[in-house]
């Protein structure tokens, strides 16, 4: 029997590790016990959820409408695999696989508070923009992807004068330009906010993808008609009104889909997106296995050929969409109820957001495990799947 033999750490080393540790919770306890967080460099805020923050703030005024409660998912497992058999590992999407078929959704809310700041930076290493919301009392407000970080404390820390604005509506979450977070967790607050007629002081941001725009176009909505922000200087606003949202609840998914719904079509096209062009998490065998998928009648497409719009008309005339893990599985929020979804995965890296939302548009899913190739992390790695998983696919999908 092997023994795991853990490594020895000098004692001077240890001691060193454990001053670190200790120290790094100095901010955390100073904060904590009256301290200003600015004495300390912002190096750590005191968070709070926004409902938390609504029941202490008893004599702010704060507008607070409960539009969905916290609600508990009756999915079916996979249509090819039992549950017994999803993986379990939740990673750092807080459910798994095995959670989908009773994945509990979060509140649906609109909040319109007082007196917040709003503080945005980019990362040095990929770019991706992080928001955070400050109260007037100083606490950092946690929110799905919305959350204080070091990056937030170097905007605190520098000279910038905020820019004040009397009111204004916040959508934005974390790499909010991402075409799956842009679908997912945006348009539903667009589609939310125009059923409410609660637009007017949308922000938005000055650099936009142009799925951003003409999604918004295609909702009746013209985005050069907003508000945008300096990203170099934060917001003072006087009246901030945010929303909490689940990304994977039908009620507010389906909406979207109907939004953009406009002409009804019987769906009958077997499309199969391809990752060939993509710089990773590429089907390497992917000629291998094409000869099947285009005898059972698919059509294999490159989406990064087609605009935002054609896309969605695609989506709509698809019966079947197949295809590799990726961002274009989230073009199935358009496709017609019923739907059935294929989804081919490396499980390393067990992402279960496409079976949620499949679950949620009302598609029928199916998995497809695939092989990762290579070293490094599983999300960048490319794939092999082998032709007789496809083929038993797509023989359950003639029955």
């Amino acid at each position: 029997m092997a023994i795991a033999i853990e490594p020895r750490i000098p004692p001077l080393d240890r001691v060193a590790q454990t001053f670190q540790r200790q120290l790094e919770r100095v901010p955390q306890a100073a904060v904590a016990v009256g301290l200003p967080p600015s004495w300390l460099g912002y190096r750590w805020m005191r968070e709070e959820s926004v409902p938390d923050y609504v029941s202490r703030a008893v004599d702010a005024p704060i507008e607070y409408d409960l539009v969905h409660p916290r609600a508990v998912a009756k999915n079916p497992p996979p249509r090819n695999v039992s549950r017994s058999a999803l993986p379990r590992d939740s990673g750092w999407w807080g459910y798994s696989f095995h959670d989908v078929p009773e994945r509990v959704s979060g509140e649906t809310f609109v909040a319109t508070l007082p007196e917040c700041r709003l503080l945005t930076f980019e990362d040095e290493v990929k770019g991706n923009f992080h928001p955070a919301i400050l109260t007037q009392d100083g606490r950092a407000l946690t929110l799905r992807e919305i959350k204080f970080r070091e990056g937030h404390a170097r905007v605190m820390r520098s000279s910038a004068s905020p820019v004040r604005l009397e009111r204004a509506t916040w959508i934005l979450e974390r790499v909010f330009d991402n075409h799956s977070h842009w679908l997912t967790a945006h348009l539903p607050k667009l589609c939310l906010l125009k059923a409410r007629g609660a637009l007017d002081e949308l922000v938005l941001p000055p650099r936009r993808s142009a799925v951003m725009d003409e999604s918004m176009r295609l909702l009746g909505l013209d985005p050069d008609a907003y508000r945008t922000f300096d990203p170099d200087r934060p917001l003072e606003v006087g009246e901030l009104t945010i929303l909490g949202t689940d990304r994977f609840r039908p009620e507010l998914l389906r909406p979207v889909r109907a939004a953009f719904a406009k002409d009804a079509v019987e769906p009958t096209r077997r499309i199969y997106i391809s990752r060939a062009r993509a710089p990773r998490r590429r089907l390497l065998d992917e000629e291998t296995i094409w000869p099947l998928l285009e005898r059972a009648g698919f059509e294999r497409v490159f989406m990064e050929e087609y605009d935002f719009e054609a896309q969605v008309r695609l989506m709509q005339q698809t019966a079947v969409l197949f295809a590799p893990h990726g961002a274009g599985l989230t073009n199935m929020m358009f496709c017609p109820e019923g739907a059935d979804i294929v989804e081919i995965a490396d499980l390393d890296f067990p992402n279960p957001n496409f079976y949620a939302l499949a679950s949620a548009m009302g598609h029928r899913y199916w998995l497809i495990p695939a092989e990762g190739v290579g070293g490094g992390h599983p999300l960048e790695k490319d794939m092999t799947v082998g032709p007789e998983k496809i083929a038993r696919v797509l023989e359950a999908l003639e029955r």
